[in-house]
């Protein structure tokens, strides 16, 4: 098989361990995705891996419940580096303006990668966000937004901002969607971290 086409596989097994590990609350195998300097940028915590697992481990012991889906990848390796881009949803559920909905989120894993001793680790993840609604659990039932809260973030996650921020996070206002400079100044990282122009994403 095409040395490309193995490398690929590899990082695409990296990517469906992360949503499953991490869904799963399988903190330790969770952790052995990451390279040393690995960082993630989401919604509700930006910061290193390890500041991430442990929002993450801090949230899950409240209650707190986040689901990713996957779909299909396009995957670019360039010597020790890779871009991965991952169709996904995520999925929040807690209550909005005391009803019970689901938020649901359509976007891309645009992952930054690099062999280390043979191994795919990651070394930031920075999620696109295209899309989402908010569906409430009950037939019927329909949440009172609050307009200005909503309208304070991007088209792409402002539902997910809208449920995070009443649950008690403070959310990022300015990440990457399907469009605009955001996404560009990213994809233009994405080809500089190919053509080994600097060290950390």
């Amino acid at each position: 098989m095409d040395n490309q086409i193995v490398e690929r596989i590899r990082i695409r097994e990296l990517v469906e361990n992360w949503a499953i590990w991490r869904d799963a609350g399988d903190w330790d195998r969770f952790r052995t995705l990451w390279a040393d300097n690995g960082s993630m940028m989401a919604t509700w915590k930006q910061g290193t891996a390890e500041e991430f697992i442990q929002a993450s481990i801090d949230g899950w012991n409240k209650g707190v419940r986040i689901l990713h889906f996957l779909g299909g990848s396009s995957i670019d390796v360039s010597g020790n580096r890779a871009i991965s881009q991952t169709k996904m949803t995520i999925t929040q559920r807690a209550e909005v303006e005391g009803v019970l909905c689901d938020v649901i989120c359509t976007g891309r894993f645009y992952d930054f990668l690099r062999r280390d001793d043979g191994e795919w680790k990651l070394v930031l993840r920075q999620p696109i966000y295209e899309m989402d609604r908010l569906n409430p659990v009950v037939p019927g039932q329909s949440p009172n937004l609050d307009d200005e809260l909503l309208n304070r973030f991007p088209i792409g996650y402002r539902h997910l901002a809208y449920l995070q921020t009443r649950i008690g996070y403070e959310v990022k206002a300015d990440m990457p969607g399907i469009d605009g400079p955001e996404v560009q100044a990213l994809y233009l990282r994405g080809r500089q971290w190919l053509d080994q122009r600097f060290s950390q994403p």
